[in-house]
């Protein structure tokens, strides 16, 4: 039986290297692998990640722009009107702390700069703050430039676009019909619409999910497909970071070897995709982080948005060590 697994492993792996969607069985079939097939499965889905991407893996820094204040109640976020967390509160940063992340995302060896902010989405004034940054930005850094900065309207994501960003980030976090216990102040729906207007816009489409919410295998597997099927260009893959003060404070760390399979089906399931192992691996993954890069092969450097990362020598180190090659910024 683990012999005819391991060779469906490669048949997957040929399936995707075609661009060919896996049945939702075969989806199944790669989260509940026996952990034994562990290996093989990876070295099935490093042949797709190596045949689009070969051994490069793209960074990408996060700036947290704007901190707390938010009025929405996403159960895995510290910076929710429900959250208890004591995390720093602060309006959008200037100008001059925009372009010193910049600067910091380079010495970091990152391609990708990611401007974030809390809330349910910009004001005038805080777009017009990121618009004058990006500006200065695009026009002295080889730099790609990535907001996320909530809910956008029509007119605002084609102003983000007129001023150099390459990419907009806005997470679907989770499926469908697990979202309304996951958060009930914006829907679903509206998710996938801020996506599609990004798209209109012209910028790159960054969405992705947050596994170890309570969901099912199948509902990891139903949010799989529903990025292949908005092309979202960018997918980071977060393993929930439980933080206390918010509401999913409880829930149990992804096993590692889970977290694996997971980035294994998102790598078969979406396969020439940015494959980003995001928030969350260093406390899920732990010591099999390494793993990781042979299904994903994009993650970020430093700090999350109010958790602290890898150190960033430790992340070049790890690379170096697994004989990849860090992809710098071709803009």
């Amino acid at each position: 039986m683990n012999k005819t697994v391991s060779m469906n492993w490669n048949e997957y792996a040929d399936k995707a290297v075609q661009k060919e969607a896996l049945t939702q069985e075969e989806a199944l079939h790669v989260l509940q692998a026996p952990d034994d097939e562990l290996l093989p499965l990876l070295h099935a889905a490093f042949r797709v990640r190596k045949h689009f991407f070969g051994k490069k893996v793209k960074l990408n820094m996060i700036l947290n722009a704007k901190s707390g204040l938010c009025p929405e109640d996403c159960g895995y976020c510290s910076q929710s009107i429900v959250s208890t967390a004591p995390v720093a509160k602060y309006t959008m940063l200037d100008k001059d702390t925009l372009l010193a992340g910049a600067r910091e995302a380079l010495n970091r060896k990152a391609g990708t700069y990611c401007i974030v902010a809390s809330g349910r989405g910009p004001t005038e004034k805080e777009l017009g703050q990121v618009i004058e940054a990006v500006k200065e930005i695009r026009a002295t850094m080889p730099l790609k430039i990535c907001a996320c900065l909530g809910i956008l309207s029509d007119e605002q994501a084609q102003r983000l676009k007129e001023a150099g960003v390459h990419r907009y980030n806005h997470n679907l976090n989770t499926s469908r019909n697990h979202y309304s216990a996951i958060t009930t102040t914006h829907t679903y729906d509206q998710r996938v619409e801020t996506v599609d207007t990004v798209k209109k816009a012209g910028m790159s489409p960054c969405s992705g999910v947050i596994v170890g919410m309570g969901e099912s295998d199948e509902e990891i597997v139903e949010m799989a497909f529903a990025l292949r099927s908005l092309d979202a260009d960018s997918i980071p893959v977060n393993f929930l970071n439980a933080i206390p003060g918010t509401p999913l404070q409880n829930q149990g760390r992804v096993p590692a070897k889970k977290a694996l399979k997971v980035l294994a089906l998102f790598r078969f399931v979406c396969p020439d995709k940015e494959i980003r192992v995001a928030g969350g691996r260093e406390v899920n993954l732990r010591s099999l982080q390494p793993l990781s890069l042979y299904a994903a092969n994009s993650l970020f450097v430093g700090d999350y948005l109010t958790t602290p990362g890898q150190e960033i020598s430790a992340d070049h180190q790890m690379i170096e060590d697994l004989g990849f090659e860090i992809e710098l910024c071709a803009l």
